[in-house]
């Protein structure tokens, strides 16, 4: 059983600042891709950002340069730093091992 607990999550003011943090736990065997996607309400889930187990990252158009998403493979964590936050980002975030297994989602809200 593999579990996903992400916390970092707020409210923040426009143009803002946010980290987002995940610790994945249980039967983990090896590095895997990992990533963040969200959900703005009445939306579908979408991707914010990858990272494979090298390390190579991806993200999707509306975040390049705002987003930056790293990986502490020891600690089996990975983290979303969001700066310039816009009122469209606000949304559940969730992290996701694999696109198997999925966290429980924290809140961002961004708004003045």
């Amino acid at each position: 059983q593999v579990q996903l607990v992400e916390s970092g999550g707020g409210l923040v003011q426009p143009g803002g600042s946010l980290r987002l943090s995940c610790v994945a736990s249980g039967s983990i065997s090896g590095i895997y891709t990992m990533g963040w996607y969200r959900q703005a309400p009445g939306k579908e889930r979408e991707l914010v950002a990858t990272i494979s187990s090298a390390g190579t990252t991806n993200y999707a158009d509306s975040v390049k340069g705002r987003f930056a998403i790293s990986r502490d493979n020891a600690k089996k964590m990975v983290f979303l730093q969001m700066n310039s936050l816009k009122p469209e980002d606000t949304a559940v975030y969730y992290c996701t091992l694999r696109n198997v297994y999925w966290g429980q989602g924290t809140q961002v809200t961004v708004s003045s």
